[in-house]
């Protein structure tokens, strides 16, 4: 006789928005906040969560190796660019669909300079890949960010 599932406790979980999980790979520029992951909700193939971007910001150029990655965009306008040099960009609206392949080096940017970029963000794998590269930003910014969460005030 097989035993039925716990669905109780094996079943749907919720992650409040307010119990985020901030301790993730960050990449500066950007705030990343895990919702869905092991940790929060025992998953074990994928990973989602939160990206916010300051207004008029713009992160560093980095690659998630080899994770496909999917940003849904909540509210504002989101530039990327992408490459080798970030010599490609398109622009993505609230509603609009962002597909990211493994090992495509690129860049976020806010396109807006007085609203924040808020968009949802689901990897392919549980691991937490992200190499920030170290290639010259085909737009530069007067926000500077000098880490994953504090522009330079200087």
């Amino acid at each position: 006789m097989t035993d039925k599932p716990n669905w109780r406790d094996n079943g749907v979980k919720i992650v409040k928005s307010d119990d985020l999980d901030m301790n993730t790979a960050q990449t500066p520029g950007m705030t990343r906040a895990a919702a869905i992951n092991f940790a929060k909700a025992g998953a074990s193939k994928l990973w989602a969560g939160t990206v916010n971007i300051h207004p008029d910001a713009k992160t560093g150029a980095h690659h998630h190796g080899e994770l496909e990655s999917v940003i849904y965009v909540l509210s504002g306008k989101a530039r990327m660019r992408w490459g080798d040099n970030l010599e490609f960009v398109a622009e993505a609206d609230a509603g609009d669909f962002i597909y990211v392949p493994p090992f495509v080096p690129h860049q976020e940017i806010n396109a807006l300079p007085d609203e924040p970029l808020m968009c949802v963000l689901v990897r392919s794998d549980q691991e937490p890949i992200v190499v920030n590269l170290d290639i010259e930003p085909a737009e530069s910014s007067d926000e500077i960010w000098i880490g994953p969460n504090h522009p330079d005030e200087s």
